[in-house]
């Protein structure tokens, strides 16, 4: 049984994130409890483990949402996409990250898709996304610095608002800026500019490691306090 590092739900959607991978990236699956669409965050590099949860849960998923375009969060995903029929959704930025997976693979010593599949769609800052005929569940809040395309997501779907951060900020740390496209001065911008000013109640949901709070990072994360 895979632990899962976070779970909740309302009336209509539950969310659930556990780690998945050879480097233990975050993934996030939010669905509806009627109609089971899902849309999945970060995918990861593990398809068997993925595929067989969404089997499990009985998911129809209609979208696969990355943050960035880094070997660990999107390495399988275009195999989900093709088991699942789901869309692949990226920010451009990233277009040469998702472009070179296999060089990024050998790099570490991990296994990726061999790259047949394009893009379907590129992200846009504050692009919402919806399950069904439902409300928004989603916007999306492009963040640049550890990768150029790098997007957190928020969902103020629920009483308290999560943030799907990926690996723009964890606790107590930031993302590494020393990989291609890395910018450290700009994932301090970003986060200053796009996630500090969110409810500070807001709960962290990293792309690895421990959830966190938005107020706790504020106070203590050494890199923006």
């Amino acid at each position: 049984m895979t632990p899962l590092i976070y779970e909740y739900e309302n009336e209509e959607f539950r969310v659930e994130s556990f780690p998945i991978g050879s480097f233990a990236c975050n993934c996030s699956i939010i669905y509806s409890k009627k109609n089971r669409e899902a849309i999945i965050i970060d995918p990861g590099n593990d398809r068997n483990k993925l595929s067989s949860i969404i089997k499990e849960k009985n998911l129809n998923v209609k979208k696969l949402i990355h943050t960035h375009a880094h070997f660990d969060h999107i390495g399988q995903s275009q195999s989900i996409a093709r088991e699942t029929g789901a869309s692949l959704y990226l920010h451009k930025g990233d277009l040469f990250l998702y472009e070179s997976l296999g060089q990024q693979a050998l790099f570490f010593g991990a296994q990726t898709d061999q790259l047949e599949r394009p893009i379907d769609h590129y992200i846009q800052n504050d692009e919402p996304f919806s399950l069904s005929h439902h409300q928004e569940v989603l916007k999306t809040l492009h963040t640049p610095g550890h990768t150029p395309g790098s997007c957190c997501f928020l969902s103020e779907s629920f009483p308290i608002p999560l943030l799907f951060s990926g690996d723009t900020l964890f606790q107590n740390s930031i993302g590494r800026t020393d990989l291609p496209g890395g910018d450290s001065d700009l994932i301090i911008k970003s986060i200053k500019q796009r996630l500090l000013v969110l409810p500070e109640e807001t709960e962290v949901i990293p792309g690895h490691g421990p959830l966190t709070k938005l107020y706790l990072e504020k106070g203590s994360n050494p890199f923006i306090a």
